[in-house]
């Protein structure tokens, strides 16, 4: 049974930190993508240096705020969700207690357990860890370990400024007009490539489409600011 509950607690810790991930993968992307599309377009504009450099440290910082409170709202609204569902579970195990076997029992049939074996296991688990079954079968919650909205929201707001920050070094400090050009469109393909790579591995999906998806998104990201800049 210790065992069992340490299992528990390592599963859904794990799941906090691919949570943790996710808001970093998301913040850094839209960095990039942008920071980039301010410093092409103003960059299309005007060759002024400074100019260039503090508009697309704004745009990192506005960017990097933003992110990170869209993560904190976002989660904070997930846990209460989750809290409150908790608590009226625990309600329910007060008032309505057949209605929770019930539905415990109906979640390990709809599994391909007997109808006898499924009762008999909902029975030993509310007779032994009442609330922690019942938000675990129907809302997939493990008691006790909630998502941290300020793990997002920190993850978030870094990911963001630093994902922004190679291509604002790029086009701010490296010399001459194509080498600068160069060096932008190698940052953006570079954190875009990273950006995927991570995002297909957290997901499980294919690593390659992610990659080359995120290089083509960056890729037409500069193509359409450049165009912007132009007209002006």
């Amino acid at each position: 049974m210790e065992l069992k509950k340490t299992n528990q607690r390592q599963k859904q810790t794990m799941q906090e930190r691919l949570n943790t991930l996710r808001a970093g993968v998301l913040g850094s992307n839209d960095g990039i993508l942008t920071v980039v599309g301010v410093l092409v377009s103003v960059a299309a504009a005007t060759a002024d240096r400074f100019t260039i450099f503090i508009a697309g440290l704004s745009d990192l910082l506005a960017c990097a705020f933003s992110m990170a409170c869209g993560e904190y709202a976002s989660v904070s609204t997930q846990k209460d969700t989750e809290t409150s569902a908790v608590a009226r579970e625990n309600e329910l195990l007060k008032t309505d207690y057949q209605a929770e076997l019930d539905a415990v029992t109906q979640h390990y049939m709809d599994k391909g357990v007997s109808e006898q074996t499924s009762r008999a296991i909902a029975t030993d688990l509310l007779q032994k860890e009442p609330l922690e079954t019942v938000v675990r079968v129907k809302y997939d919650i493990e008691l006790g370990h909630y998502l941290n909205p300020w793990d997002a929201a920190f993850a978030s707001l870094f990911c963001a400024a630093a994902g922004g920050l190679l291509p604002l070094m790029a086009m701010t400090f490296v010399p001459g007009t194509l080498m600068k050009w160069g060096a932008t469109i190698l940052a953006v393909a570079l954190t875009s490539a990273l950006t995927g790579f991570i995002s297909s591995k957290l997901g499980n999906g294919l690593v390659k489409l992610a990659v080359i998806r995120n290089i083509v998104i960056g890729l037409i990201t500069i193509t359409i600011h450049y165009g912007v800049g132009k007209l002006f």
